[in-house]
């Protein structure tokens, strides 16, 4: 499989809002129910829209090269991110919303680009949810509980 990443653009909103849904699928068979979850979840379609403009998300994909194929890219994970400006006395700080994937290389693979964006763009910390904690293991970054739901890594000197 080739993994390629980037940018997620408001004109990936459905191939990313589709993605999400199939994988909520596979842990909610039941339609009404799903979609009960879906009205509260964090890539729905309002969401999407606001996070995508931002130009903080990333797309993981696979390009698809076949002729028939109606969209040339398969998407295999997002995280949706946003910047917040002065939050908790720091100048910059990115807060990723939500991350999904195929698999946890994939999310972890995600979680770095975010870390490496942060420190890129010189922010002092990416805010992650909790569940994240194993990703960061995994490739070795320092982070620290921010509350029971989010962790933070430091992405400055």
């Amino acid at each position: 499989m080739n993994i390629e990443y980037r940018i997620a653009q408001a004109t990936d909103l459905d191939l990313i809002y589709d993605f999400a849904e199939a994988r909520l699928k596979l842990e909610l068979p039941d339609d009404m129910e799903r979609m009960i979850k879906i009205w509260s979840s964090r890539f729905r379609k309002e969401a999407l829209e606001h996070y995508l403009k931002l130009g903080w998300s990333f797309l993981a994909y696979e390009k698809n090269n076949s002729e028939n194929s109606q969209h040339s890219e398969k998407v295999l994970g997002f995280f949706l991110g946003q910047p917040l400006l002065f939050f908790e006395g720091q100048t910059q700080t990115l807060w990723i919303e939500e991350i999904l994937g195929i698999d946890k290389n994939i999310e972890s693979d995600l979680i770095e680009i975010s870390y490496k964006l942060s420190k890129d763009k010189h922010f002092q910390k990416v805010i992650l949810p909790k569940a994240c904690h194993t990703s960061l293991d995994l490739k070795k970054i320092k982070y620290f509980d921010q509350d029971e739901k989010w962790i933070w890594c430091k992405t400055t000197k």
